[in-house]
Parts: structure tokens; C-alpha cells; sequence
């Protein structure tokens, strides 16, 4: 092998090694903001709990939340940024695979292509907010609006139910992996103590939990919203939130699932810490 060969190959080697720093970096930022959001999310759900409903239990409510606060527009700025840092490693499991075995299927670079046009959008409302344009309404505002106006488009009726309903299919599965543990294949177990991964584990299973039954009301609800052909029934975050304090025993329904938001958000900053990226 010839020194320019070498050379080529080391210099193969490092920008791979710098380009997996980036997207390692970018991965952890954004792990680290999105469980900011949910657990800030989940205590604007507790405090409807609890009768104290003056903010919206949604992402918009949050940002309001940390924007009230000492240095809180530097705070929404590293929100932002951390939630493009979301997108980005989000892109680049779509471009070039995600980590694992299984990583560089289609299905996985499909999956991570749509989590990366989420995360863009939060990104975007989320920095439009730090520069003092607003969030863009409620998420209640949001749903309704969306609704109405794909109702009114040829075979709309129909577009709302399939989305609504692959929606509550997401929140079953979401739950589900959670319940199965199936994040195991992504944690760094082995550098866990077994009372580190206990309560890894019981913000996983409590929060993905927590997250998938909120999902899968939000769909049931557009479902509902398709059937009789009014947006009005479609909700939102906070509206889908506030809808458990109607069920049977319903404030405390509710603080079980704020809590379990509250649990996600934990869960996420362990992922920031051990996810194999």
C-alpha cells in the first residue's frame, strides 16, 4: 500500500469520524429539547389536573412557559436550535441509515425522513417564536384549521379518517413498544447500573405509554371529526389533554397521563445520555 493510499484512507476515515460527531451532537441536542417540551408539556397537564388551566397543555403553552422566564428568549433560541439539531440527525438516518443492523432499510429511511419534516416544522415554530412572531396559534386552533380545510377538498372526509386512524394505529404501536421495551436496541445498556436502568425503564415504559394513548386520541378524534363531517371535532394537544378530565375519574386520569408527558421528557434526556447513534 503506497503513502497516497494511505493517506486517502486516513482521510476517508476522519471526516467520517468528524461527520459522525456532528450527527452524534445534533442527535443529543435534539434528544435533549424535545424532552424539554414534553415534560413541560406535562406539567401545564397537571396543573389542568389539578384545576389551574390558564396555559395551553401544548407545545405552544410550553414555549409561553419557558418565554416567562429569567433569560428566557436565550432559552428559546437553544430550544430551536436544538430541536434543528432533531431534524438534522433525522435527515441523515434517511440519507444514510440509521444505527443498528436494520438501520439502512427503506422503511426505517422512510420513517426518519417523516420524523425529520416533523421535527422542521417544530423547529420552525419554535424559533418564529423566539424571534417574537408568535407560535402560530393553539394546537386546538391548528387541528380545526387543517381539518376544515381538507374536509372541504374532493375525498377529504375520506383523507381525514385514514390519517386519523393511522394516527390512533401510531399511538397503539407507540404504547406498545413501549410496554415490550422495545428501546432496549437502542440504549447503551451495558453502561447502565442496573438501578440506572430501572428507572430508565420506568420513564420509558410510563412515558412512551403516556405518549401513545395521547396519540391515539388525538386520531380517534379526527376519526370522529371525519364521520360527521365537522372540524370542530378534531383536537388538538390541549384539547386532547383536557378531554381525559371528562372520562371517569377524570382528573385523575389526567394527572396520570400529564405525569406519564412529564416521564417522557425524562425518558428523552436518558436517551440523550445512553441512545446508540
Amino acid at each position: 500500500m503506497n503513502a497516497g493510499t494511505v493517506a486517502r484512507d486516513g482521510g476517508l476515515r476522519a471526516r467520517r469520524a468528524a461527520t459522525g460527531s456532528v450527527r452524534e451532537t445534533a442527535a443529543r441536542a435534539g434528544l435533549v429539547a424535545r424532552g424539554v417540551i414534553y415534560a413541560l408539556v406535562g406539567v401545564l397537564a397537571l396543573r389542568v389536573a389539578f384545576g389551574d388551566g390558564g396555559r395551553q397543555a401544548d407545545r405552544g403553552g410550553a414555549l409561553e412557559e419557558i418565554a416567562s422566564k429569567p433569560f428566557g428568549a436565550a432559552l428559546l433560541w437553544a430550544l430551536g436550535i436544538g430541536v434543528v439539531g432533531m431534524a438534522l440527525w433525522r435527515l441523515s438516518e434517511a440519507v444514510f441509515g440509521a444505527a443498528g443492523q436494520d438501520g439502512g432499510k427503506a422503511g426505517k429511511r422512510l420513517i426518519a425522513a417523516a420524523r425529520c419534516v416533523f421535527y422542521a416544522f417544530v423547529a420552525y415554530s419554535v424559533l418564529r417564536f423566539a424571534a417574537g412572531s408568535g407560535g402560530g396559534g393553539s394546537s386546538d386552533e391548528q387541528s380545526r384549521d387543517v381539518t376544515a380545510q381538507v374536509l372541504k377538498m374532493p375525498g377529504g372526509q375520506w383523507f381525514v379518517a385514514v390519517a386519523g386512524a393511522g394516527l390512533a394505529v401510531a399511538g397503539v404501536w407507540i404504547a406498545a413498544r413501549a410496554v415490550l421495551r422495545k428501546y432496549h436496541k437502542h440504549l447503551k445498556l451495558g453502561e447502565m447500573s442496573r438501578r440506572v436502568r430501572r428507572a430508565v425503564d420506568a420513564a420509558g415504559v410510563g412515558g412512551g405509554t403516556a405518549r401513545g394513548v395521547v396519540f391515539a386520541a388525538a386520531g380517534a378524534f379526527a376519526v370522529r371529526a371525519a364521520v360527521d363531517y365537522d372540524p370542530d371535532k378534531a383536537k388538538g394537544l390541549d384539547d386532547t389533554l383536557r378531554s381525559f378530565a371528562d372520562a371517569p375519574m377524570g382528573p385523575v386520569l389526567l394527572a396520570c397521563v400529564a405525569a406519564g408527558l412529564v416521564l417522557f421528557g425524562v425518558f428523552s434526556w436518558a436517551l440523550a445520555r445512553w441512545r446508540k447513534v
